[in-house]
Formats: structure tokens, sequence, C-alpha cells
């Protein structure tokens, strides 16, 4: 165990956050959005509130720049706002330290967080006391730490590491003997609990050894103590793998001393957020209804001992997802939900009694959510269709969450287009919803192109947020006079479970008629060119993509295809999630239904493709392999019968994470779509792009 060390940190550097809420009076929208906006774009990516409600901690999200950072995944420095009549926002560590999993003490006088910084081998525990001072290493382990809880009265730390490789193994490493052994020569997780000062700042302050509470009876990933601080809350899955992870985390409950199993709470599927109720003898769950269920979206109470979970917002089961909560020192329950493309707020007690909506919302709209001890300030993360996500905060019985910053003051002099509700009716009656942004500019009766924008899981949805990103074209292309639709097809989340499992069984079958009947819809309203309509997604959406432009090749006049599945069978064969498709997705197998995975691989229907595709993926994607790409390519290649061309990031997984990539793929994206929908071409454009770099100039 290495002595903690004392580290400084930036803790009185001011941004102009605050203050700037609306735009300047006066102010003359200069021109739309375009992609070099949408590269510089900031928003809020977590918050949590202190116990006593006086401050919110947060992260931001800060792209580097292209042509002017390092390139590179975005910045994450930490922020707080001290709440009050004048809140101020203060930058707490450098720019370069990646904070995560903020976590503030039990009583308020420090800000815990996982980062690897300093001389630190692998990511250790460090504090921030706020009142002012240095950044504390708190604890370092020989393997990096993974998730962490304080104990109740602040000198114990639960966290979860691997095991450290032995000293046999590493020495055959640099032997060369790096072989690796598929799903089998993993490193076992263990839960670790160490003593830590009171005053970590304290000359003579050390924290203890960390003891393992030894082999449990599967891998741990997250820990939250009791509130009497004698047992721990810990979910364990088979292996530490990533199906596992999805499908298979159970709850137990286990003795803080010696690592005993005390009870197993048998939550039937995907699991979220979990937490104690006050009193000691509730366990609170976000969870799944069983193992088909696409989404963990219910709010459960079981008895801490084991028994019956018991859901506390059945109403909310055929409308809704949960998704988090925060327990107040009297039992109270503060929730947040998705609602269709809103959020819902409320409270409930641990018994199902006192329920309470405090707010619906559809604008703003909100994705995250933390409540001090007493409940008497929730803070959010909102986002809206004129703004990204911001730090907002709310206190029970006002009419609605104040937004506390506004990260992207140049957004007020962007001209963009109306973002609306829309719905409409499926093929077998189904309502679907989704949402629609209009042109910036339109002559009266004109038809405009249309881009269809279809979200990935299935197990997902839009929001009625800020949408345009740099995979989806949302205001980008508004702002050239596209029409833009995001249809929540059946499968989406947001609107109970019966509806995002209607899809099961049956992917791109009814739910993809659902985005057909949704383009039906656009162009029943007198607003898109039937004759030109393009399609893009990633990831499943990208999946909607392929069999777009394949099967459905006839409504598609360009598609633009993201991290997409191609091929059904290779997919089970080669993802990293193939529990999850069999007991989610499909119902079943390949192996077991071969005919039906054929049917649904666009390769497949390659042979009837006319419609102009670009194939985009990252090189070391695990989630959706590369080959997936390549395949669809040879086989549009094959038939020769319309154009294809396939780019790949190398060092990019299931989606890009530098700045040069996304820049690259949004420049792509739209410049495929002007191409083939509005200069209506027949023949591929340049490989070679013209990036639109800012140099060293400011901004």
């Amino acid at each position: 165990m290495k002595k903690a060390k004392k580290t400084f940190h930036l803790l009185t550097l001011p941004i102009l956050l605050l203050g700037a809420l609306l735009p300047a009076l006066g102010a003359e929208p200069s021109r739309p959005l375009d992609e070099m906006d949408v590269a510089r774009t900031r928003y809020v990516v977590d918050a949590v509130v202190s116990p006593d409600g006086g401050r919110i901690a947060w992260r931001l999200a800060d792209p580097r720049i292209p042509g002017k950072d390092d390139d590179g995944p975005a910045r994450l420095p930490l922020y707080v706002t001290t709440v009050g009549p004048e809140p101020r926002t203060r930058r707490w560590l450098p720019r370069d330290v990646r904070a995560s999993a903020l976590a503030w003490s039990p009583d308020g006088r420090w800000l815990a967080y996982l980062a690897k910084r300093g001389d630190d081998e692998h990511t250790s525990i460090w504090a921030l006391p706020v009142e002012g001072g240095e950044s504390v290493r708190l604890v370092s382990f020989e393997t990096g730490i993974q998730a962490f809880d304080w104990s109740p009265d602040g000198r114990r730390i639960a966290f979860v590491a691997a095991e450290p490789v032995p000293q046999e193994r590493k020495e055959l490493r640099k032997k060369g003997f790096d072989q690796e052994i598929f799903e089998e020569d993993w490193q076992p997780h263990h839960v670790y609990v160490v003593d830590v000062p009171a005053d970590p700042l304290a000359p003579d302050a050390e924290a203890g050894e960390p003891r393992s509470l030894g082999d449990l009876p599967g891998q741990p990933w997250h820990v939250r103590w009791s509130p009497d601080g004698t047992r721990l809350l810990v979910d364990l899955s088979p292996r530490p793998l990533t199906d596992d992870r999805y499908m298979f985390r159970r709850l137990h409950v286990i003795d803080a001393g010696n690592g005993k199993v005390l009870a197993k709470i048998a939550n039937p599927g995907k699991l979220g957020h979990f937490d104690w109720a006050p009193d000691g003898r509730t366990v609170l769950l976000v969870s799944a209804v069983d193992i088909h269920d696409p989404k963990e979206g219910r709010l459960m109470a079981v008895p801490a001992s084991g028994g019956e979970l018991r859901d506390l917002l059945p109403d909310l089961a055929d409308t809704g997802h949960v998704v988090t909560f925060s327990v107040t020192n009297d039992g109270t329950i503060l929730w947040l939900a998705d609602v269709g493309v809103g959020s819902r707020v409320g409270r409930v007690r641990p018994d199902g009694t006192g329920m309470e909506v405090l707010f619906d919302s559809t604008d703003p709209v909100f994705a995250g959510m933390s409540a001090d001890a007493t409940g008497g300030r929730i803070a959010l993360v909102g986002e809206s269709p004129t703004h990204p996500r911001e730090l907002f905060t709310f206190r029970p019985g006002e009419k609605a969450p104040r937004r506390l910053t506004n990260l992207n003051p140049w957004l007020a002099e962007r001209r963009l287009g109306r973002q609306e509700i829309v719905r409409w009716k499926a093929k077998d009656g189904l309502e679907i919803e989704g949402l629609l942004i209009h042109p910036v500019e339109r002559k009266d009766g004109e038809r405009v192109p249309l881009i269809v924008v279809c979200h990935g899981g299935p197990e997902s949805h839009y929001r009625n947020g800020w949408i345009t990103r740099y995979a989806t074209p949302g205001q980008v292309a508004a702002g050239r006079g596209y029409a833009v639709l995001y249809p929540n097809y059946r499968g989406s989340t947001g609107y109970g479970v019966a509806f995002s499992k209607a899809d099961q069984g049956d992917g791109g079958g009814r739910e993809f008629e659902d985005v057909l009947a949704g383009i039906d819809h656009v162009v029943a309203m007198g607003l898109a060119d039937p004759g030109r309509v393009g399609i893009t997604g990633g990831s499943y959406g990208g999946f909607f993509t392929g069999w777009a432009a394949t099967r459905w090749s006839s409504r598609f006049q360009a598609a633009v295809m993201f991290v997409g599945i191609s091929d059904q069978l290779s997919k089970v064969g080669t993802t990293d999630i193939p529990k999850e498709m069999e007991l989610v997705h499909w119902l079943t197998t390949p192996y077991e239904n071969l005919d039906l995975f054929l049917d649904r691989s666009s390769v497949l229907h390659a042979k009837d493709a006319r419609t102009p595709l670009l194939i985009l993926g990252g090189k070391e994607d695990r989630r959706v392999d590369p080959g997936q790409s390549m395949e669809l390519y040879r086989a549009l290649k094959f038939w020769g019968r319309t154009p294809v061309r396939l780019v790949r990031y190398p060092g990019e997984g299931h989606g890009n994470r530098r700045a040069a990539s996304r820049l690259d793929y949004n420049l792509r994206m739209m410049r495929w779509f002007d191409h083939f929908l509005v200069r209506g071409e027949k023949t591929l454009p340049p490989w070679e792009l013209s990036y639109p770099l800012p140099g060293d100039e400011e901004e």
C-alpha cells in the first residue's frame, strides 16, 4: 500500500458559465449550424449534489478542436457549482485530469473521484477538500480501482478491483508467452475494504492496508454500504465479461467484515442503479421484469433478507422507464423516468405509498439526477431542442427546474430548425412517436429531402432534446434544407415494457415498417419529397440502414451506415453480447433458426440494392465486428449495382471517440447526402475531404 501523496490542484479557476442563460438582447442568429460547430459543442456529463445541497459537482465534456488541439477524446474537467442566490462555478481540477465516479463523503467535507494522475500506475481514489487545499490520493492499489463507496461514518471505503497478476505470469509474459485464452484467462475481481484517516491532510495521515472479502459467488461490479455500516450490497456476475454484466448481474448482501453472503436478491434480468433504504431492511433497485426484458426500468423494492420484488410504480410499466433514483434520509425515493420523448420526476416511499409526480417535461428533458440528503435540492442534467446537456437544479414545490449553466453561448448566434413531436399509425395500427426537425429555410409548398435517423439498441430512444451529434445530422442537415426524422419505433424504451418487447424475434420486420410509416407520414404532411429520402444510424440503427439500402432499396436514395450489422448469423458468432442477442433481441439463435437469421441479413439482399451506401466503423469494434461492414461492402461490390464506400477508423471501437475521427465522420455523412439526395449524382464523390480546420486562431 502506497502512502497517500498530496498533489496541488486548481481550486479557484472561474469559468464563465453563469449569468449568460439567455441570448444577448438584440442578437440576431447569423447562420445555421455546421460540422465544426458540432465538433466544439460542450455538454454536462453527470452531476452529484453534496449531502447538504449547497454544492453540485459535475463533469464537462470539453472536446478537443481538430486542427487546434492534439487529437484525442474530449477532456472531462471537474467543476463545482456553489448553489445560492448568486451561484458560482469553478473548475476544481486541471483540464487533463479525467475524473470519474464522483462521490461526496458522508459529512460533505470531501469530494472523492477515480483518476490516474501523478505517479499512479493504476486508477486510484483521490479526494478534494471542499474548503480548499490540495488533492489527496486517498487509496491506491496494485490494479486499477473500478468502483467504490464511502462507509456511513466516512472512516472506511469499500472498492472493487481485479486481483494482482501473479509475478510468475508477469515473468512469462516478458519472455513472450502472452497468448490470450479467450474468455478464460481474465483476472478475478474482488471487493476490498480499507480504513481511511479522518483527516487525510494531516501530516501522518495514511490509509490502511486493503483487505479482500474473499471469493464471492461471482465477479463484483459495484458496492454500496448499508446504513449501519455492517453489510455491503454488491452486484455479481458469473464472469467479468460484457455479456455477463448486461444479462446476469444479481444482487447479494454480504457481511462487510468477512464477506459471507447473507442474502441473495433475485432480480430477474438486467440491473440498473441500486441502493439501501435508510432503515437497512429494504433494498431498492431499478430492474427488468424478466430475463427477456430489453431494459431495466422498473423501480423495485425487496427485503434485504431476500424475497419477492415489488414494483413501486406499477402504473409506469405501461408508459415509461425509470432512469435512476436517489434516497433521502427519511426514506423518500426521488426518481427520474423517461416517459415517451419527455421526462418525469417524482417521489414515493419504499412501501409504495406517497407516490407523487413533481413535474413532467418535454422541454427540457433530463438524463441524470442526484438529490441531497433531505431531498430539498435535486441536481439534474438536462437538454432541449435548442441546447445540449446543461446543469439544472430543482427544489420540490417549484414549478420547474432552473438552468444553471450556458456552456455554448454561441448557439444564440445560430439559426436552428423547428423541432416538433410527431405521431403516426403503424401498419398494424400501433401509435408510433418520433421527433421531426424542420428545415431552417423552406419555400411555401416546397417538398424537401428527408433524412431518417434510426437509434441503436434497439433498447434505446430519442428524447425531445438536443439530437444533433457527429453521427446524427440533426440541425446541420436542417441548415442545408433537409427535414430530419427520428422515429421511436416499436422496441424503443420510454414507452413501457410491452412496447419495448414488441419487436422481439422480428428484427427488421414490423419495427422497420414503423419507420416506413413515419416516412409516409412526413410525406403526407407535404414536407418530404418521397424521391429524396436518406437513412442513417449506428449499431442497431446501422442494421436498419443496411436493411434499408438492400431489402427496402426502392424507398431510399442514399444511406450512411455506422458500425452496423449486415449478417445476423456471423454477428452472433463474433459479438461480445451473444446471450443478450438470444434472450432479448431474437428469443432464439441462428443455430436453432437459421432461416430467420439469414432472411434478416442485408448481405443476403445485396443483389437488390440500388441505394448508394456509405459504410463507416471502428477497426477495434468488439460489439459489432468490423467484418460486418466488410461483408456488406464485398457483397455490394460483387453485384456492382450501386455506389458503395467503406471507411474504417484505426483505434476506434463501437463509436468514434477522437475529435478528428468524429469530424471526418460528420463531414463524410453530410457530403454523401448532399451528393446523392440534393445534387442527384449517380457515381461516387472523391474519397478525399477538405477539412475546415481553424488553425491556431481564437474561437
